[in-house]
């Protein structure tokens, strides 16, 4: 049965995307090449962990949703759309092995008239010098001129109620003017404001820029937490104030670490592009070189802390508390939870955890024991951590039970805790 829309990944990029185009009856198959996550939505149940819930896939459903891995089904449609995960990889580069096993899939049973566009977050040049290529030599076709070609990077922020689909303007940069009013006449379907991009490369580069201007600010006030906390001074008091300056100032807070998808990209040095300048972006170099030091900043003051009231790391019981990347979510994708868990483990610690959106977690392909009752545990820790301040913590009363409270995230009352 053809389809208005294929929607290839059907990850924490796609599911959303499916969503709010089923809401807006367009009809919409998806496609992965991993059967799990097809099998998954096929019986109902959300195959990403923080994504949607199982009665908003039973609702895609039952409006025509229809997950599946036949490639086939990618000739059918009038627009793809590429959701591919775009991962780090070991050697810090952004890996496009998914992105491409998309396009050679989607390239194969690609028609004339077909508008592809790519949401997966992408150094610049990526759609133009990795996708447009594999598009053209898997289909015979020319990009811009038998098909559209554009890229639209996901903005995302999952969880949150305000900022939905709908309500989050579309950045859209075409191959060419055609591509781009193509691919604006598909978001407008789905969003309430399209953003034309002069093309395909500011797209891409918008996407780079929103997430290291996150990724630079956290890096700035973590940087500020060690240094206040060296002074005495009190840096969630001085947020509190700075925030109060109605022009040239935006609130960001320190924690343990910068967990979540969207990576810092460095596009300074890019192997397939024979116009990339070599300068890398040092900024960006400098705040994910001070965000990966945050976990053995929070370990460090543990071990302070522990020594100070007569105990050592070795033998310590720690509770962590919330050990997902963002709040009231149950995403644990790159949260520093884990290396934190793992880097008291290689040093005596007893770990235990609490996560009320966490049932089972495991460090090392272990097991960690899950308390049962956060108060209790709290009592019985020599040390509990809130690594991630989820809404049905009430701090003020684990401030009272626990022995020893490091807060990480300046979510209790002050003087209620040891604060990062």
């Amino acid at each position: 049965m053809p389809a208005d829309l294929a929607v290839i990944g059907l990850g924490h990029l796609g599911l959303p995307l499916v969503q709010a185009a089923v809401a807006a009856g367009i009809d919409t198959v998806g496609y992965d090449t991993d059967p799990r996550p097809v099998a998954e939505l096929r019986a109902g149940r959300t195959p990403v962990e923080g994504s949607l819930t199982a009665s908003e896939i039973r609702r895609m459903l039952s409006r025509g949703f229809r997950p599946t891995t036949s490639a086939a089904e990618l000739g059918r449609v009038r627009t793809a759309v590429i959701c591919a995960p775009t991962p780090l990889g070991p050697d810090g580069t952004v890996d496009l092995t998914a992105l491409r096993d998309a396009a050679r899939a989607l390239a194969a049973r690609l028609r004339p008239h077909t508008t592809v566009l790519l949401e997966s977050a992408v150094p610049p040049g990526t759609t133009e010098n990795v996708l447009r290529p594999l598009l053209e030599e898997g289909s015979g076709l020319t990009a811009g001129r038998d098909f559209h070609l554009a890229c639209s990077p996901s903005r995302l922020d999952p969880g949150n109620r305000t900022h939905t689909y709908a309500a989050t303007p579309k950045v859209i940069g075409g191959l060419t003017p055609a591509c781009t009013e193509s691919a604006a006449a598909f978001y407008g379907r789905l969003t309430d404001k399209v953003v034309r991009a002069k093309g395909v490369r500011e797209a891409e580069m918008t996407k780079v820029l929103e997430t290291n201007f996150r990724h630079v600010n956290i890096a700035l006030v973590n940087e500020m937490a060690v240094a206040c906390h060296d002074l005495g001074v009190d840096l969630w008091d001085v947020i509190r104030c700075a925030e109060t300056k109605p022009f040239g100032f935006q609130p960001f807070r320190p924690g343990p670490g910068v967990g979540g998808h969207g990576v810092p990209v460095d596009p300074g040095c890019l192997p397939y592009s024979g116009r990339t300048p070599g300068h890398p972006l040092r900024m960006v170099s400098l705040a994910q070189e001070i965000n990966d030091r945050m976990p053995r900043y929070v370990i460090q003051r543990c071990a302070t802390l522990l020594n100070e009231h007569g105990k050592s790391v070795r033998g310590a019981r720690v509770l962590l508390l919330g050990v997902t990347y963002k709040p009231d979510s149950a995403d644990q994708e790159a949260a520093p939870a884990r290396e934190i868990a793992t880097r008291l483990m290689d040093m005596g610690a007893q770990i235990g955890y609490h996560d009320p959106h966490v049932l089972d977690w495991r460090v090392r392909e272990l097991p960690v024991p899950r308390a049962d009752s956060l108060y209790e545990a709290a009592a019985a820790a020599d040390l509990t951590v809130l690594l991630q301040h989820h809404r049905t913590y009430d701090l003020q009363g684990l401030a009272v039970k626990a022995q020893l409270l490091l807060d990480t995230r300046g979510a209790t009352p002050a003087g209620a805790a040891h604060r990062l």
